[in-house]
């Protein structure tokens, strides 16, 4: 069956579509039981396995409603049975986790100088991975890319998985004509990109139901989904790439905002030497490309998944210094709006450098005015370099299966159905 075939005809499609259908449209005891489900299916792909007494406990319905919801996903495949786990009394318990295989997603990185695409799992593994390098990025270039790889991903999946392919996400800058200094590409050919509509594009070559995101919004999906240090549910999430972004984590959820662009932390305004800038300007690593080309450095070593970061450690200083800086008072500016538990920090460099990142943040941090501001921790992102890519694929299977307070309050309040 080809990617358009299962999306235009979902009851022939398989478990994927049609529980994707029934979990997006619930009303009434429908909705409240749509709305549990995803919750259920929310907190096991939080904490890996759940037994259903765990499940209980955490959601506060009834061990029946709790077994009914459960037997339900079994039945559509969505969740599997585990090793049971013996206590000291009583039966084994039997803990549940998701199914990989009951859904798959692709995701589509669109960046600066290269675009990614993945197919990933129910879980978020990778199940195939292509990548293209470009001087800079052109629509045509890129429909080009996806429309072949995820031909290729599909075919290398058993065929009665590919019934199982949910949508496809696409992770990119925001407004990406708006960057030409940036990016350094023809002024021409980058405002193709503003009158061509990559979600109708790629939906019609596809046949897939598809959904697009900031790429650092992307990135912040996946640290959502993946990440396991994730122990809280209000963050404020940083990805520095070749532009710094990000993306805000309400109770758990991606808030994407009115316009999906909420978590824009790019364009926040901070202070420099040359007066109010972007935090674009001050945190992103095209800035690093920039220093490295004045120090007489080959800008090559950034990108390269060998690069040689010693070799450019004096400008890498200077760099962290400032973007340190900045991204602290991001930070301060940020949770005197929202009062985070915690602020995570990602970025597309090896994890020693991360963590130099994130040191350097928190040391930029302690100097800034917080009187008056709740306490919050920053810590390291749990993802890395791939969390664009996988984000994106993520953004379908979040959309439809986790936990979503519309789908519960078009007409009703939670409750047991």
């Amino acid at each position: 069956m080809t990617l358009e075939e299962a999306s235009k005809n979902p009851e022939s499609a398989g478990t994927g579509l049609q529980r994707a259908a029934k979990l997006g449209g619930g009303t009434n005891q429908t909705g409240a039981r749509a709305y549990n489900e995803r919750l259920v299916l929310s907190l096991i792909r939080r904490n890996g396995r759940l037994a259903k007494a765990e499940l209980a406990r955490m959601t506060g319905l009834s061990a029946q409603t709790i077994t009914l919801i459960v037997k339900s996903l079994e039945a559509d495949e969505l969740v599997m049975r585990t090793t049971p786990t013996r206590g000291r009394v009583g039966q084994p318990s039997v803990p549940f986790s998701l199914n990989p295989e009951a859904v798959f997603s692709f995701g589509l990185k669109i960046g600066r100088r290269s675009a990614e695409l993945v197919l990933c799992d129910f879980n978020g593994v990778v199940r195939g991975r292509a990548s293209r390098s470009y001087p800079y990025p052109t629509p045509a270039s890129v429909l080009e890319f996806a429309q072949r790889h995820m031909a290729e991903m599909l075919d290398s999946l058993p065929e009665h998985l590919h019934r199982r392919v949910v949508g496809l996400g696409i992770a990119m800058p925001f407004e990406i004509w708006n960057w030409k200094d940036q990016i350094a590409g023809p002024a021409d050919i980058l405002d193709q990109w503003r009158n061509f509509d990559i979600r109708t594009e790629m939906a019609a070559a596809s046949g897939l139901p598809v959904i697009t995101s900031n790429d650092a919004s992307a990135a912040c999906a996946a640290e959502i989904s993946q990440a396991d240090n994730l122990q809280n549910l209000d963050f404020l999430y940083f990805f520095i790439g070749w532009f710094i972004g990000g993306g805000l984590v309400l109770s758990g959820s991606l808030f994407p905002g009115r316009t999906g662009n909420a978590g824009a932390l790019g364009s926040m305004p901070v202070t420099s030497p040359d007066g109010p800038v972007q935090l674009i300007k001050r945190a992103s690593l095209y800035l690093l490309e920039e220093m490295l080309i004045e120090d007489g450095h080959d800008p090559a070593i950034i990108w390269s998944p060998d690069g040689n970061w010693d070799a450019i450690e004096d400008t890498l200083g200077r760099w962290l210094a400032i973007a340190a800086d900045a991204i602290a008072q991001a930070i301060a500016a940020a949770t005197s709006v929202i009062d985070f538990q915690s602020i995570h920090i990602d970025a597309a460099v090896p994890p020693g450098i991360r963590e130099r990142i994130v040191a350097e943040v928190n040391a930029a941090f302690e100097k800034q005015d917080r009187q008056g501001l709740v306490p919050v921790s920053v810590v390291a992102g749990g993802v890395g370099t791939d969390a664009r890519a996988i984000g994106a694929a993520m953004l379908p299977i979040l959309a439809n299966f986790t936990r979503d307070r519309e789908v519960l309050f078009k007409d009703v309040q939670l409750g047991e159905g």
